[in-house]
């Protein structure tokens, strides 16, 4: 049986601590959020079921790292890296060897290069199937949408980052055009030099959301702000949307005022076998009959989790994904992985709904698309 375990941190911070005492739901989120940084380090889950279609099992643990999204990314870093070591401790207490890095802990400090140097466990930030999952997801749903993807507008928020600067490495040869969108114009001009020679496409580079959204036919947007930087006068007319982030980089505005733009969240993974998610107490023994539920469905999990399992599965005890860079090799790597374990895109998922074919059809007539 392989082992891993997975970091993640509380998103609503009134609601995910609301599931530990019913008096969060009345208390200032100041208040809430300094609480939180004083508990230590949990397991909430055991996954269990995962069997790769090559025949190996794995079982893993969700392990919370009790800081805000604000603290992950504003504490100094020896705070945060004393933070996530406790987590590596619990999970090599429940026979992990590697552990994967969820939403801002994968970006917090040096991207577990540090950590990785602390734990005798393997560490991997998981965005390496990320990039493969948010490169599959733009051009499927560009496809759903009809927008032929070799005349599409392509544009990548958060360019300048590792997870965007691959992607718009992978999707350079298939775009027509591409606008990369980052705050340091200065970091985007090295990534556009890269993007050019590889899709021989025209590149543009901006520092404002406003201006490289205005005509995108497809974005996938992969930055780390804790709050969402896309709102609904962003978006033209039967754009599609893949949301890599976490947290969101879409308002949930999008959701409410844009019926003609497709938001889909990027890295939704069909995971092989039976998977079972089950609360755990404080200690990681099961809580029988009581499931833990992430916000996906069942069978299904994050691409950074997939990441993390699928090295599991395949024994490979090494720290993968590492710092703020992601190569296009690396990305390869991962797609071979997802193939031979039986991974794949499970669907859309859209603000923690199903993307349907109705929802689809109803997107495209509100943008004036022809239906198939």
């Amino acid at each position: 049986m392989e082992r891993f375990a997975f970091i993640i941190h509380p998103i609503d911070i009134r609601k995910d601590m609301s599931r530990m005492s019913p008096l969060a739901k009345h208390l200032p989120e100041t208040l809430l959020a300094t609480l939180l940084r004083q508990l230590p380090p949990r397991p909430v889950a055991h996954l269990t079921g995962i069997r790769s279609a090559a025949g190996a099992v794995a079982e893993g643990w969700f392990i919370v790292c009790t800081l805000t999204p604000h603290q992950l990314l504003t504490l100094p870093a020896e705070q945060v890296y004393d933070k996530l070591q406790a987590c590596c401790e619990l999970a090599e207490g429940l026979g992990a060897k590697i552990i994967g890095l969820g939403a801002l802990t994968s970006v917090a400090g040096d991207g577990g290069i540090t950590l990785a140097t602390r734990t005798k466990l393997a560490v991997t930030t998981g965005n390496s199937y990320t990039v493969a999952t948010a490169v599959e997801g733009a051009m499927r749903g560009a496809e759903l949408m009809g927008t032929p993807f070799s005349s599409a507008n392509v544009a990548i928020v958060g360019a300048s980052g590792s997870i965007g600067h691959t992607s718009a490495l992978l999707l350079a040869p298939y775009a027509g055009q591409m606008t990369l969108v980052g705050r340091d114009l200065t970091r985007l001009e090295p990534v556009a030099q890269e993007v050019r020679e590889r899709g021989g496409k025209p590149v543009t580079i901006t520092a404002s959301v406003e201006e490289g959204l205005r005509d995108a036919d497809v974005i996938v947007t992969v930055t780390s702000a804790a709050d969402a930087i896309i709102e609904p006068r962003h978006l033209k007319r039967g754009a599609v949307v893949c949301d890599v982030a976490r947290p969101r980089d879409v308002s949930t505005r999008v959701a409410k005022e844009r019926n003609d733009v497709l938001v889909i969240e990027g890295g939704c993974v069909a995971v092989p076998g039976e998977l079972t998610a089950t609360k755990t107490t404080k200690k990681g023994v099961d809580r029988p009959g009581v499931p833990f539920s992430f916000g996906f469905p069942p069978g299904t999990a994050y691409a950074c989790m997939s990441e993390t399992m699928m090295l599991a599965l395949e024994g490979r005890y090494e720290s993968f994904t590492l710092g703020k860079t992601v190569s296009v090799a690396q990305a390869e790597e991962m797609w071979r992985l997802a193939k031979k374990h039986g991974f794949q895109l499970a669907g859309f998922r859209s603000f923690e709904e199903a993307v349907t074919a109705e929802s689809i059809a109803a997107i495209r007539r509100a943008a004036g698309r022809k239906l198939d």
